[in-house]
């Protein structure tokens, strides 16, 4: 076959297969049209979500800072004359930040910056005396998805049931902690905690239990310090 055939019956098959194309977009054309409108439309929407979650979550993340800010703010010195941004007492510090913490948990509950607000809001309605808003809040952040902020709202709300005696409950959440600890809150600060509660409760053989397993397995952390000095002090 010469040269010229071979090119010839190339042609034929590209032509062939270019109105078989045609054939086909001619027959699908609404179909065709569906599918690239959908496409665009979910393109559309993916890049319009990512661009709202990136501006609340800056927004939220700037709220969440100005809270902390006002949180660990300075106390006024006594006899000093008043200053913006410095507060009297502990407790008129905690209850402006609680305001701020709770309006960025209403605002963002949805994102990561609003359950850190709902925990920081327990922990100041703890401080307040807030003992049923604490529980309220303290509950929700320990049931975020970050375990490292779920085991320190759980720590927090173990030591608010042993203040409202219920001790049970406490326990069980130390006990939690303990089955799964976290870069915040490690077994062995679970089981201080709840060596604790057992030695204040009047069971120093249980608490005596907790602190030597703490000493053993934390022999060179300030875990394992703090609870030979407990034990020492027995």
């Amino acid at each position: 076959m010469d040269t010229q055939t071979r090119h010839a019956l190339k042609g034929d098959k590209f032509a062939q297969a270019t109105q078989t194309s045609v054939t086909w977009l001619s027959g699908h054309r609404s179909g065709v049209v569906r599918g690239v409108v959908t496409l665009a439309v979910i393109v559309i929407l993916l890049v319009g979500a990512g661009v709202f979650v990136s501006v609340n979550s800056s927004a939220a993340n700037a709220a969440l800072g100005a809270a902390m800010d006002t949180y660990s703010s300075p106390l006024a010195i006594p006899g000093a004359p008043p200053e913006n941004g410095i507060y009297a007492t502990a407790a008129e510090r905690a209850k402006a930040a609680n305001l701020q913490f709770q309006a960025v948990a209403e605002k963002y509950g949805w994102l990561p910056e609003g359950s850190k607000a709902r925990y920081f809001a327990g922990v100041t309605d703890a401080e307040l005396g807030r003992s049923g808003p604490a529980e309220t809040e303290l509950k929700a952040a320990a049931d975020a998805w970050d375990h490292n902020l779920s085991n320190l709202a759980k720590l927090a709300l173990a030591g608010l049931y042993h203040q409202t005696n219920r001790d049970a409950q406490a326990i069980d959440l130390y006990n939690a902690i303990v089955a799964k600890p976290s870069v915040t809150v490690s077994a062995a600060v679970a089981q201080l905690d709840l060596a604790d509660l057992y030695a204040g409760s009047g069971k120093r053989d249980m608490a005596r239990v907790l602190w030597a397993k703490v000493k053993d397995t934390d022999k060179d952390g300030a875990a394992g310090s703090l609870a030979a000095q407990k034990l020492a002090g027995q």
